[in-house]
């Protein structure tokens, strides 16, 4: 199987999961603090190179039209920046509800989503590539 990284980009936080060495089973990593588009990439690639990453996987913010607005254009820019710079296989995946649903399921841990955006960002990450590592079996 290959492995893969999970990325829910945005412009203050980067969420990031990772697949197992199976492709079965997506984990968190530490949310990773963004402070332009050099750095991330630089940082992310450190991450995909160290954890033998083959894929990644970066969810494309879409309305729930499936249409592509601002949000999308911007993550799909840097989702190939950081593909260029890896050389890795690139999946755009349409997030729609993963943040509403990292919320709830905060919320059910009782947890205040408000006071931790970045664990938002994370549980991102792993819902949008555990539906790519579903969609691959």
């Amino acid at each position: 199987m290959v492995r893969s990284l999970g990325i829910d980009f945005g412009e203050k936080r980067i969420g990031m999961a990772l697949s197992d060495p199976d492709g079965r089973l997506a984990v968190t990593l530490p949310t990773l603090a963004r402070t332009d588009d050099r750095e991330a990439v630089r940082a992310i690639a450190e991450i995909a190179r160290r954890e033998g990453v083959e894929r990644l996987v970066v969810g494309e913010p879409r309305g729930l039209d499936g249409s592509r607005g601002p949000a999308a254009e911007r993550a799909a820019g840097f989702a190939r920046k950081l593909a260029r710079a890896t050389g890795l296989a690139l999946e755009m995946i349409d997030e729609a509800l993963t943040s509403h649903e990292a919320k709830r399921e905060l919320r059910a841990a009782g947890v205040d989503p408000r006071k931790h955006p970045e664990r938002i960002d994370a549980l991102s990450a792993r819902r949008l590539l555990q539906d790519a590592l579903d969609r691959d079996r």
